[in-house]
């Protein structure tokens, strides 16, 4: 099933939670909602399941207009982050739960229901606890059951809110795997919301990046990280390196240190921010005449295969992350203090006052 939002607003008093947002999901894939909290994201989440109204805006579901349809009607399964699952109920009653309320007429028989949950519980990699209770399980294990049963009465669209939000990192990391690899078998149109970066990109297809209401930018996820649509985009998926100045006919002067800026040829003398991440900067010993920019290293965190480094400015004490790896580190043999000098791989320039 195919989702569209046209146009929809959302206020809550003064607060504008959704301005205007028009989005396409494809039909199939796994989409993720990505921002800070409060951007929006698990509102517009509501407003597609039809836990919320839009004040103004259409959802359409393979093209079916769905804004007045009820939440039984839409053929949805949602996953919350607190797992909601009935303390009193089995592990198999919880997933059987949603067969049993069917309505008479389209509800199955009990054999079915048994085989249907089986099934299931074998799907989520878990049918050795059918006899177990909610609170006998680990916080991965609950949520996956709450995966079960949320897709136990065959949704058409599967709707995630921050799914893994309140699991430690390494069971969140191996449950994005598993949720990735349990789509790829299913193919259920999914969106989830996150203001994870590294979960977003890792397990979508597309990405929605969302900020105060708005949406910044979709697409996939190497495009949006790297060609981002606007400053807030940069600073958000990872960390940047932001260096102030003006720009001037393809050239940005930050502080005496010139950065190219070919895309504003026909910039005259504007403010503008050149972005460069940690691991896009090149790290040398400082020579005399040597063209960069001049630091001292003040502190180095050389564990696993990438060294981070902290970098002092000569000219205004700012600081500047670089990563490089482990053995370039080693080759370099740095020393806290040492005096390097620093280049850009790449860069993207931002005219106007931007702030993150």
């Amino acid at each position: 099933m195919s989702i569209e939002v046209r146009n929809i607003h959302k206020q809550f008093g003064n607060f504008v939670a959704l301005n205007d947002v028009s989005l396409h999901f494809p039909a199939g894939q796994l989409t993720a909602l990505l921002g800070p909290s409060g951007c929006g994201k698990t509102t517009l989440l509501r407003i597609i399941a039809g836990l919320e109204q839009a004040d103004q805006g259409q959802v359409l579901l393979d093209g079916a207009d769905a804004s007045a349809r009820h939440v039984r009607e839409r053929q949805v399964g949602f996953v919350f982050q607190h797992y909601v699952l009935f303390k009193h109920m089995t592990v198999f009653e919880n997933i059987a739960f949603g067969l049993r309320v069917k309505p008479r007429n389209v509800r199955p028989n009990a054999a079915q229901i048994r085989d249907k949950v089986r099934q299931l519980l074998e799907l989520v990699q878990l049918d050795w606890l059918a006899d177990r209770y909610p609170p006998q399980l680990s916080g991965g294990q609950r949520q996956r059951i709450a995966l079960a049963r949320a897709l136990a009465v065959e949704p058409r669209v599967l709707l995630l809110d921050e799914p893994f939000g309140a699991l430690d990192a390494k069971v969140r990391k191996e449950l994005r795997r598993w949720l990735r690899r349990l789509h790829d078998e299913l193919h259920v149109t999914s969106i989830f919301v996150t203001h994870d970066q590294e979960e977003a990109l890792e397990v979508a297809d597309q990405i929605v990046l969302m900020n105060k209401g708005n949406v910044e930018q979709v697409g996939a996820p190497k495009d949006v990280y790297n060609h981002p649509a606007s400053p807030f985009v940069y600073g958000f998926l990872g960390n940047v390196n932001l260096f102030h100045g003006r720009v001037h006919e393809g050239v940005l002067d930050a502080g005496g240190v010139a950065f190219d800026a070919p895309e504003h040829a026909q910039t005259q003398d504007a403010k503008g921010i050149a972005y460069v991440r940690p691991h896009d900067l090149e790290v040398d010993r400082y020579t005399t005449g040597a063209q960069g920019i001049v630091v001292q290293l003040k502190r180095a965190h050389a564990i696993g295969p990438l060294a981070q480094l902290e970098l002092e400015r000569d000219d205004n004490a700012e600081i500047i992350e670089a990563v490089i790896s482990n053995e370039r580190f080693a080759q370099l043999k740095l020393k806290d203090g040492e005096t390097l000098i620093v280049r850009p791989k790449r860069l993207h320039v931002f005219v106007e006052d931007y702030s993150i």
